[in-house]
């Protein structure tokens, strides 16, 4: 080997090795044998993967490419806001005093921060700002800066996630939130990320659909969701996916998770509803994935079949992820929830919400 291209060899191998081992760290845990044992508990486990309880698709194929590659370039304008959408500073002081009502802020997409029975909850803290960290082309965030929130919050007394896509759970959130987090809820099978993490495994309790836990005065129902999992080309449907219902004996709060539309929604409020807030997965949509994504027109249906007295948008206000203008989830919830008579809030990126003063301010209509 001569040295010049010993030299060239070195050269290129020791940036490759370094993205390899970067982005492999973001794929997170490998899914062991005795792991797959362990699953054969839950009814959703086939044997090899887990499965939705109706039959669900994507209807992305290779002849529909070139048609949403064209609808991406139309849309590129409209998809994302022309500014950086501002976060307000939270209110730490709500969440260190106020210990009746629940009070809540939403940092954009499913980034949530939940304070209910004087608990601090965060669900899915996705606040880094790429949501497609192994992809060839950044996903990047509609807000400045977001990792930077995870300094100013109150103590979490437990992390919630609802399943491991990478706008949900994020490698730079977790590292960031792992020394000051003791307590880890999460989707049946999402474990192994956080171990690779360093989270140690006594912090992790993992839930399959229906299961309930007690937690600081809080009964935690793990619920049904139409959706998948996955962060690589062969871990899909290798852990399991859904929301959370919170009950206190005065407050009972809906988590919906990602997914489409389906008879759960019926069913949990059924079981659980009626609901003071139920949180509505609501954009990144497309009639090619309806079946793991809820239309506005569904979401605003789903939290009326809950029993949800105000419907919360998320799941949009972050990421472009589909080919919709970024404000049509939030436009086309409200008109709905309008015309169905749904009660609805819509709180800026960061505000502090205190049950029974919901904003309904449409902050959008004036961010270009």
């Amino acid at each position: 080997m001569t040295p010049i291209f010993l030299i060239s060899f070195v050269a290129l191998a020791a940036p490759l090795a370094w993205y390899y081992v970067s982005i492999r760290a973001h794929f997170g845990g490998r899914l062991t044998t005795a792991q797959k044992d362990a699953f054969r508990q839950s009814r959703q486990w086939t044997g090899d993967k887990f499965e939705n309880s109706s039959p669900t698709k994507i209807d992305l194929n290779v002849g529909s490419i070139p048609g949403l590659i064209r609808a991406n370039i139309q849309a590129r304008k409209f998809r994302a806001p022309e500014h950086p959408l501002p976060v307000l500073p939270l209110d730490q002081e709500r969440y260190l005093k106020e210990d009746t009502r629940p009070l809540f802020t939403w940092f954009g997409h499913s980034a949530l921060l939940l304070r209910l029975n004087g608990k601090n909850l965060l669900i899915d803290p996705m606040l880094g700002p790429d949501s497609s960290p192994i992809a060839p082309f950044a996903t990047r965030r509609f807000s400045e800066n977001t990792l930077d929130l995870i300094n100013q919050l109150p103590p979490i007394d437990a992390v919630l996630l609802t399943h491991d896509h990478y706008d949900h759970l994020d490698y730079e959130s977790i590292k960031r939130l792992r020394p000051i987090v003791n307590t880890w809820l999460v989707a049946l099978g999402t474990a192994r990320h956080l171990e690779a993490w360093g989270i140690p495994a006594d912090q992790i309790t993992e839930f399959d659909w229906w299961q309930q836990a007690e937690f600081a005065g809080i009964t935690l129902t793990f619920t049904p969701s139409r959706h998948f999992s996955g962060r690589g080309p062969f871990d899909r449907f290798q852990s399991l996916w859904g929301g959370w219902v919170f009950q206190t004996p005065q407050y009972r709060i809906y988590w919906s998770g990602d997914g489409g539309y389906d008879t759960h929604f019926q069913e949990i409020g059924e079981q659980y509803g009626p609901f003071d807030w139920a949180f509505m997965e609501c954009g990144q949509y497309n009639e090619l994935w309806r079946q793991i994504h809820l239309h506005p027109e569904e979401a605003v249906q789903a939290a009326i079949e809950a029993k949800a007295n105000v419907a919360i948008p998320v799941h949009w206000g972050a990421f472009s992820l589909a080919v919709h203008p970024w404000r049509e989830p939030v436009e086309w919830f409200v008109a709905e929830a309008e015309q169905k008579g749904l009660g609805f809030c819509t709180p800026r990126l960061g505000e502090t919400v205190v049950m029974g003063e919901e904003p309904g301010l449409k902050w959008w209509e004036t961010t270009i």
